[in-house]
């Protein structure tokens, strides 16, 4: 890996008991920066991050509007964007597979997928699984490509990504990238990821029915809003 072009992005609300370990077990010898992207934490996570090593930003409420941010904060120099959770459980590293297909210029978009690799269980809900199944096969009959998840572990050629009119804001943001990806007919390849229990804190969607239910309400709502769409 050349360490000048990857700039990974962690979006984080509320995970201070989680966020130093992820940021201090970056491969930092592999990567040009680390960006904590602060989502409205009230908890102190963006000073643990800090401390840990991280350079920290600040964005509204939103998932994909953290995302977003971190994409638009990151090195002009870096040509390579990753993105994982800050909880803990993704396994940080699998980062060198994640990145490879695209340094070795075999694809533009590299997804991790929980489903496909070892997931300790726990870590994910019957109903994540079947949600990674249902949308799956919904995205597949709507744009022919098959994902077997939506999981947060990525990589994206920083140029390619700037392709992709990305609009969703909240939880649908993992998922209008993959849609994107396959309208604008980036190289996509998909690769199994081992996946963990979070090291702390409660989860923002699966934790919290209300939010279960939001969530999964607007990731069917990129299904066909932009899964019915097709490239401009």
């Amino acid at each position: 890996m050349t360490p000048s072009r990857i700039s990974v992005i962690i979006p984080a609300l509320n995970e201070r008991d989680s966020i130093g370990h992820v940021v201090a077990s970056m491969p930092w010898s592999k990567i040009a920066e680390c960006i904590v992207v602060d989502n409205g934490s009230n908890d102190g996570t963006d000073e643990v991050a800090r401390n840990a090593g991280a350079r920290v930003v600040y964005a509204p409420r939103g998932y994909g509007s953290a995302c977003k941010a971190g994409a638009e904060a990151a090195l002009t120099t870096s040509t390579i964007l990753v993105y994982l959770d800050g909880d803990g459980s993704d396994i940080i590293d699998d980062l060198p597979r994640i990145v490879a297909p695209i340094e070795e210029d075999k694809a533009d978009f590299v997804l991790g997928s929980r489903i496909r690799g070892h997931a300790q269980p726990g870590s994910m809900l019957a109903s994540q699984v079947f949600a990674a199944h249902l949308v799956g096969s919904l995205v597949r009959i709507l744009q022919g490509i098959r994902y077997t998840d939506m999981g947060p572990f990525r990589a994206i050629r920083r140029s390619s990504f700037n392709q992709l009119p990305m609009s969703e804001m909240t939880y649908g943001w993992n998922l209008e990238m993959q849609i994107r990806a396959a309208q604008h007919e980036l190289r996509i390849v998909e690769i199994p990821v081992d996946y963990r229990c979070r090291i702390g804190g409660i989860s923002k969607v699966s934790g919290n029915l209300n939010a279960s239910i939001k969530a999964a309400t607007r990731i069917l709502g990129v299904v066909f809003r932009i899964g019915l769409s097709r490239r401009p």
